[in-house]
């Protein structure tokens, strides 16, 4: 049951768990491995998060005039997938409802998420498909986490995320897992410098943000870049950055769509503001991808 996947291509290999369709493992062609490997500051690696972002009010989700649990991101990324197809350079993931997810969620869907190693790129696709007879509100997002310093003797503070294109230089703040006010960012042009400062009250969240690309980047002391890569992302319109408060060596490019709760909100998942609605026979897709 918890069986993991290996693929590879000409300049990237990842490893891929049943439990949760969760990114274990992410090595360049020098095997150096680039995603946080699980730990006690945080026990994942790359969550795949459904069919929630974030945390609702009081852990509860509101439908026709009901009550459900569902704790922050929702079930997905515990939950064992059914193997669709698998080669060596990709496998391809599903989960469906059934009687444990009705139980939190009151929706019929189908989840599919395809994992692909290209040259020197890991690509993602997710696509979720509404086979029900009535409307269904979700959120999905991905929650990669990135080792944080990406090069050993590097400084976690010369490290920076760099937007594609230039950003309202603000965030909302997070306060008890739901939304709070906007906060303003320490960018430098497109340029985002990090720190454990940046995180000390919780996550970043930017909604509807311009770009469909950052770059993550460790800066050497003659301000050469040591190593990068690119988080891409089609779909998806919101992202979140976090590292744990206090300090911790990994940090996370998460690109959504949906975000928590607005502090506040406590009404039926229909309402909640940047929610994604499909309808009856209706599927979407969204993609995200990492390059070395």
């Amino acid at each position: 049951m918890n069986r993991t996947f290996e693929i590879e291509s000409v300049g990237v290999t990842a490893v891929v768990s049943r439990i949760g369709a969760e990114l274990r493992s992410l090595k360049g062609k020098d095997g150096s491995e680039l995603l946080w490997q699980a730990g006690p500051e945080w026990p994942r690696h790359a969550p795949v998060l459904f069919p929630v972002v974030g945390r609702l009010t009081g852990d509860r989700l509101h439908h026709g005039g009901r009550s459900y649990p569902m704790f922050q991101h929702g079930f997905a990324r515990d939950m064992v997938f059914d193997i669709v197809e698998e080669n060596e350079r990709s496998v391809a993931l599903r989960l469906v409802d059934n009687e444990e997810t009705r139980a939190q969620y009151p929706f019929a869907f189908v989840l599919d998420i395809h994992v692909e190693a290209i040259g020197t790129t890991l690509s993602v696709r997710t696509t979720i498909t509404n086979p029900g007879g009535t409307p269904l509100a979700c959120g999905i997002g991905a929650h990669p986490g990135f080792a944080w310093p990406l090069v050993e003797g590097v400084p976690k503070d010369r490290h920076r995320i760099v937007f594609e294109k230039r950003e309202s230089g603000q965030a909302l703040g997070v306060e008890g897992g739901l939304l709070s006010d906007p906060c303003p960012l320490p960018f430098d042009g497109k340029s985002l410098p990090l720190s454990d400062a940046l995180f000390a009250e919780d996550a970043l969240v930017m909604p509807g943000i311009a770009s469909r690309s950052v770059t993550y980047q460790a800066v050497s002391e003659t301000g050469d870049v040591a190593r990068a890569l690119t988080v891409s992302w089609d779909g998806y319109k919101d992202l979140g950055i976090w590292s744990k408060p206090g300090g911790a060596p990994f940090v996370c490019i998460e690109p959504w769509y949906s975000m928590a709760s607005p502090e506040g909100f406590d009404a039926d998942i229909f309402d909640k503001p940047g929610i994604l609605v499909l309808e009856a026979g209706e599927h979407r897709s969204f993609a995200w991808s990492i390059t070395i």
